[in-house]
């Protein structure tokens, strides 16, 4: 993937072929425009690609959000997020939730349509599952921190996410730890899950 300055110079490349010619700065600007909204959109971190959704993705999709909330990005390390989550477990990037337990309660498995099909930095594309874990003091009603990984970087793939309000889906409960991206949910975990969002409608 090019760098912003480097799709900014191809694209002015492409604009104005190196002629000599003196450019206006009407085509200048436009130029500009067109490498903003290219580079925007490549870093924008969601997938063009299709995503095939799961039965039970379909259904959550299909189903009224129960809460909304204002969305900030955290990460580890820099001044970021340390040690452990609130439950005692070590936060997995995309995946861990800090919430205010008191709008939604931890251990809750969200779904949150907005970033299925989201592009991740190592390429796959999230599923829209996070898990209320970790809370945090600056975290009041409807706001959810989304943990991103280790450094700063680790949330471009999410940056369009940050500051936005974004729709959440009670996907049932979760015992344990949240799972890591290599070790998916059971199916033991799934079915009490699915168990959990048929009790509580």
């Amino acid at each position: 993937m090019l760098s912003s300055a480097a799709a900014l110079a191809l694209m002015w490349a492409m604009a104005f072929p190196a002629s000599g010619e003196p450019v206006s700065y009407e085509a200048a600007v436009a130029a500009d425009r067109a490498a903003a909204v290219s580079t925007a959109s490549a870093d924008e971190g969601s997938s063009s690609d299709a995503f095939e959704l799961t039965d039970e993705q379909e259904a959550l999709m299909g189903r009224d959000a129960r809460w909304s909330a204002s969305a900030r990005l955290y990460h580890a390390g820099g001044g970021g997020a340390t040690g452990n989550d609130s439950l005692g477990c070590r936060p997995i990037a995309m995946r861990t939730v800090a919430v205010d337990p008191r709008y939604i309660p931890r251990r809750t498995r969200l779904f949150i349509p907005e970033t299925v099909g989201l592009r991740m930095s190592d390429g796959t594309l999230h599923d829209g599952y996070w898990y209320a874990s970790d809370t945090g003091g600056a975290i009041k009603g409807p706001k959810i921190d989304l943990y991103t990984g280790h450094g700063r970087g680790s949330m471009r793939p999410a940056m369009r996410l940050n500051m936005r309000t974004l729709t959440i889906v009670d996907a049932g409960n979760f015992d344990g730890c949240p799972p890591s991206w290599d070790n998916q949910p059971s199916a033991t975990l799934m079915a009490s899950a699915a168990d959990n969002i048929g009790a509580s409608q």
